[in-house]
């Protein structure tokens, strides 16, 4: 079995004093594919390389303290590739993709995370700018390999995926053009949300994001904001799910996926 999580760790250093590096240690998952670093090079130099065994492939921002996303894995991948050849974004550390190529397949394990529109409309019109660009790279990959890609996407994609669905139609993460864009890329580029084809019907407890505002943890007011998208073949060998929230490490909580194969 292939035991796949990602986590938004909210800076990494932080999550380090929560005790996320203990946990992996225990979890001992093949990847763990996390975003929001926010952290340099110079930041991960002689402390974050590895985690709990785990090497670690990073993509920074230019920005300093800001986004960020590594994939650390037990296995080493045949490439890594840094960016999905964006000019705008690849500059704000969104995407590391890791191949674990054979003669007899060829599979990525892609970190991702989505832009946030929650900050105003400038924003939100940089991460319209993202959807648009990065439908057709996943589309494009889908043809070329097969993946699995694990990340914050910052959507909810239907009712079901967050608490108050009613009252958040106009914010950003529910809006009805993000929808769409999640629907066109589960339906017309058949990609699969794998959380999703394993609990149908699940709804509190899908959540993986809650609000540091009020009491939307303990009063469970949360979000679906974290995925695994995987190309069908790949999604069709998955077996297990969990969401952790034994501790916690962030305001996101690790998604995890046990798959029915071997790097």
């Amino acid at each position: 079995m292939f035991k796949l999580t990602s986590l938004n760790l909210n800076g990494i250093r932080s999550a380090t004093t929560k005790g996320v590096e203990a946990w992996l240690t225990r979890h001992q998952p093949d990847c763990i594919c996390v975003q929001e670093v926010k952290a340099q090079a110079a930041d991960i130099e002689g402390r974050f390389e590895a985690l709990a065994g785990l090497k670690g492939h990073f993509h920074f921002a230019e920005k300093k303290g800001y986004a960020g996303v590594a994939v650390y894995s037990r296995h080493e991948p045949s490439e890594v590739v840094i960016g999905y050849g964006s000019p705008e974004f690849d500059t704000e550390g969104r995407y590391v993709e890791l191949r674990f190529d054979t003669p007899q397949r060829k599979l990525s394990i892609i970190s991702a995370y989505f832009p946030s529109g929650s900050s105003g409309e400038e924003r939100q019109q940089a991460k319209f700018r993202f959807l648009a660009e990065f439908y057709p790279h996943l589309v494009g990959l889908k043809q070329k390999r097969e993946f699995i890609l694990c990340g914050d996407v910052n959507m909810a994609h239907k009712e079901m995926d967050l608490k108050n669905w009613r009252s958040n139609q106009k914010n950003s993460g529910f809006l009805p053009e993000e929808r769409a864009w999640m629907t066109r890329l589960l339906d017309e580029a058949r990609l699969v949300d794998v959380y999703r084809q394993l609990q149908p019907t699940a709804t509190d407890t899908a959540y993986t994001w809650w609000s540091n505002r009020g009491r939307a943890y303990a009063n469970n007011v949360g979000w679906r904001l974290d995925y695994h998208l995987a190309t069908p073949a790949q999604a069709a060998l998955a077996r297990t799910e969990n969401i952790y929230k034994g501790e916690k490490f962030s305001d996101h909580a690790p998604i995890t996926i046990e798959y029915d194969f071997k790097i």
